[in-house]
């Protein structure tokens, strides 16, 4: 399984509209893609504009090839990006360790 790992801070006083936005783009867009198998979303506690966003693919490839060459990532980023200060940071991870 990758992590697919994405920080990013919105617009000021516009949490309550985004989070509604975002669950709606992950649970209609993101989870019909293949390889997608969850999520979690946090907002920051010290800075309520930044957020970071947990998805967990079967494959890199599932999210670099298979929904971002996709029209899926576009109506995605239709929902969520309206809402960015700026771009997001993106990264991936592979699991290396973990507790039960």
């Amino acid at each position: 399984m990758i992590l697919e790992l994405a920080a990013f801070s919105i617009h000021s006083g516009q949490n309550s509209a985004f989070e509604e936005e975002i669950q709606r783009g992950l649970q209609t867009v993101i989870s019909n893609a293949h390889g997608f198998e969850g999520f979690k979303v946090n907002r920051c506690i010290e800075n309520p504009q930044r957020y970071v966003l947990q998805i967990f693919w079967t494959t890199l490839e599932d999210h670099t090839v298979g929904f971002r060459q996709s029209p899926a990532f576009a109506e995605w980023r239709s929902i969520v990006g309206p809402f960015f200060a700026s771009a997001p940071v993106v990264e991936h991870f592979e699991l290396v360790s973990k507790s039960n």
